[in-house]
This record gives structure tokens, C-alpha cells and sequence, in this order.
């Protein structure tokens, strides 16, 4: 009795479902990277604004509560510290420049008094930081 066999078939590897999945991967990671973002300021009560933009190449953080209380990158430093503190922080960087949170309350000398001793720290890169305002029905 003779038994027909079939002729051997070569494997194959679909090319087209590997690219989809290589492109699922792709996205998961970046979404991932992205809800990893570094926020170096403490909780406070922002302002809102509906132009918002967030500049992302900053590299200090400086908070100012409704207290008056300052903090650069989560440590307190106290008004006369301020300058001399960002001054020693940014010196290894080419364009340095301060993210600053001031909270919603805080009255509006206080704040420039803020940004004063931060300009004279020679950081002129100084970015005011706001909740976006949600759209109205």
C-alpha cells in the first residue's frame, strides 16, 4: 500500500500582524513615558487660564504658598536664600530657566517679589504655572 504524502511546506512568518503588534507596543510606551512626567512642585491651589502651555525644558521648580512659605524643588529656602540657591543649582546648565507655582491666593506683590529674586539670580527663563481652565457647556 503506498501512503500519498504531502510535500513539505515551508514556514512562513506573517510580516503584517508582527507590525501591529510592534505598533501597539510603540504607543503603550510612549503614553507610559508620558504619564511619567517629573512635577518637582509641591500641591497648591493654581490659577486657571484656557491658554495654558506647559514648557516641558525647564529644570527648577520654585513653589510659593498662600502662606508666603518658598520652596525650590520641595525644600524651604527663605526669601534671602532664594537667589543664591537657584544660583548654585543652575550653574551646570546651558539655559536654565524656573518653573514657578505661585498659589492662587498669594497676593500679587508677594509674587513679584518672588520673581524679582529670581531674576537676580540671573534666570530670566521664568514660566508661570496654571491649571487649564475647563471649557464652559
Amino acid at each position: 500500500m503506498r501512503v500519498d504524502r504531502r510535500p513539505l511546506q515551508r514556514v512562513r512568518i506573517e510580516m503584517l500582524p508582527l507590525i501591529d503588534i510592534v505598533f501597539l507596543l510603540l504607543v503603550f510606551f510612549i503614553y507610559a513615558m508620558l504619564s511619567m512626567a517629573v512635577h518637582r512642585g509641591l500641591p497648591v491651589t493654581l490659577p486657571v487660564s484656557s491658554t495654558v502651555n506647559i514648557d516641558k525644558q525647564l529644570i527648577l521648580s520654585v513653589t510659593v504658598r498662600d502662606d508666603g512659605s518658598v520652596f525650590v524643588d520641595k525644600e524651604p529656602v527663605t526669601l534671602t536664600e532664594l537667589s543664591g540657591v537657584l544660583k548654585t543649582r543652575s550653574e551646570n546648565t546651558d539655559a536654565p530657566g524656573v518653573l514657578l507655582f505661585g498659589d492662587r491666593n498669594l497676593s500679587y506683590q508677594k509674587l513679584f517679589e518672588v520673581m524679582d529674586l529670581i531674576r537676580k539670580a540671573g534666570l530670566t527663563r521664568i514660566s508661570l504655572q496654571a491649571e487649564r481652565d475647563s471649557p464652559e457647556p
